[in-house]
């Protein structure tokens, strides 16, 4: 693939609280990967009100830190980083611009892609190299099919899938640029006047070691407490399918599949979950499934690692039980 001109590689890193979301860190792997086909470096790239002590973490993964602030760039908006974003790819000339795969980078990398007129890749589960040429791995209808995809133009936008990579080995420091981008009026078409947190906000499944998901096969509300107990004696997370979320047995911020939250726990427990193509599109990164379902030809069973066949309303509560005992010894 001919790069021109163009040898370094842009990483938007999202912040989230003041702190850079993991899958941006991430997707820091595939951009060494491509800087080392290019001959380029790999910029991190920050924008945000006060990037401080996250921009020197960035700098121990990266090449290079670009430092983007002001009040304009509070969490959320959009407009505002979208410009900054454009402004930065100006001025450096990247080959690529990866980012991680969260709704508010999903909004900028395609906004970016549009404006610059080039192509996107949404959902990057793997990265190769072939006669010198990036091929990307991502999912189609709905997460049934892979397909490797190239994109000729450049700069080249990728997302890439939470857990699909992992985060690069901290090293030395590198340099951190600051640049100021000023927005004009007519490019924010949106402001954040308020953000207000609710208390399900706090689910991070996205960086959950554990996940304990819940599908209908639990059946009630009352039953689907036996999947917040496992989750609560492992030290996991609750996770949930669509229809759980729908009934109003968790709420919608525990939702994991293709229309919830792309997750990838090194442990993942589905519980009365039948294995919808839409949920195991979200959890086919996960390092060990383990499936209880009281349907033998649940096509859950086709992704376990381990499966049992009983009723979760039986098998849960021994599992609760017997793990206590484990960790009373």
């Amino acid at each position: 693939m001919d790069w021109g001109n163009r040898k370094d590689i842009l990483v938007f890193l999202e912040q989230k609280e003041g702190n850079i979301v993991n899958v941006g860190l991430e997707s820091l792997t595939p951009a060494h990967t491509l800087a080392q086909l290019t001959g380029g470096k790999v910029l991190a790239l920050l924008i945000g009100k006060d990037n401080g002590a996250e921009a020197d973490k960035a700098a121990t993964m990266a090449d290079g830190v670009i430092s983007v602030e002001g009040d304009a760039f509070a969490e959320g908006a959009a407009d505002a980083a979208v410009y900054a974003l454009e402004e930065i790819v100006k001025k450096y000339n990247p080959a690529a611009v990866l980012t991680g795969n969260t709704p508010f980078a999903r909004e900028l990398s395609a906004r970016l892609a549009a404006q610059l007129k080039t192509g996107t890749v949404q959902d990057v589960m793997a990265l190769n190299v072939e006669d010198g040429t990036p091929v990307w791995t991502v999912p189609v209808y709905g997460g049934t099919v892979l397909e490797d995809t190239v994109v000729d133009t450049l700069p080249i936008v990728a997302v890439t899938r939470s857990g699909a990579f992992s985060k690069p080995q901290a090293g030395a420091a590198a340099q951190v640029t600051k640049e100021t981008v000023e927005v004009p009026a007519d490019a924010v078409k949106a402001k954040v006047l308020e953000a207000v947190k609710e208390i399900s906000e706090a689910v991070n499944l996205e960086e959950a070691k554990v996940i304990v998901n819940g599908g209908r096969g639990m059946g009630s509300k009352q039953n689907f407490k036996l999947v917040e107990d496992l989750a609560e004696l492992l030290g996991g997370m609750v996770g949930a399918t669509r229809p759980v979320t729908e009934e109003g047995w968790a709420s919608r911020a525990h939702q994991v599949g293709q229309s919830g939250k792309i997750v990838a726990p090194a442990l993942y427990i589905g519980c009365g979950v039948s294995g919808a193509t839409q949920h195991v599109s979200g959890i086919t990164n996960s390092g060990y499934i383990v499936a209880i379902n009281k349907d033998e030809d649940a096509p859950i069973f086709d992704v376990a690692d381990v499966g049992i066949v009983g009723d979760c309303m039986k098998v849960l509560p021994v599992m609760i039980e017997e793990i206590k005992k484990r960790k009373a010894e």
